[in-house]
């Protein structure tokens, strides 16, 4: 008895509402199409923009990374990885997504054989040993830190 009622009184309500839902639906839907041109397909962009400036990398750039690593590639290990050098002489390997951006954009570097320096050359300067030690680096003996020369340690 109470079930044909509740029916009864359900399916009235249910056929005049059937406008009205699509009314209802209306600004969530426009929120998802807001959402969409404002923060979706631009997102889309940037990423699109990123893939391609990470596939043109090459030898010489000048980039920075994502933890805020600036640096030159100085070789390009595969398709995920280059080697960054960051330092003179202090090279890292760095994953491709990581970098954040290119500085600069420089042609790549070729690659050419220094000739030995020294009295090897055409000009026959003999043992030359003035010239031998122009492209070398001098040893520096360590500076003491400044904890050491506070607590007396060998001073300059």
């Amino acid at each position: 008895m109470f079930v044909s009622t509740a029916f009864a009184q359900d399916a009235a309500p249910a056929a005049a509402a059937g406008p009205d839902a699509m009314l209802q639906f209306l600004p969530i839907i426009l929120i998802f199409v807001v959402f969409y041109f404002l923060l979706i397909r631009p997102q889309q962009k940037k990423l699109k923009v990123h893939k391609e400036m990470l596939s043109a990398l090459r030898r010489g750039d000048r980039v920075v990374t994502g933890g805020g690593i600036i640096g030159t590639i100085t070789r390009v290990v595969d398709d995920n990885e280059v080697l960054l050098e960051i330092a003179e002489g202090v090279r890292v390997r760095v994953q491709r997504p990581m970098i954040s951006g290119v500085l600069a954009k420089t042609e790549p570097a070729t690659e050419t054989k220094e000739p030995p320096r020294g009295g090897d050359g055409p000009t026959g300067g003999g043992g030359g040993s003035a010239a031998a030690g122009e492209g070398e680096a001098k040893p520096v003996a360590p500076r003491p830190s400044r904890l050491t020369k506070i607590l007396g340690g060998k001073r300059d």
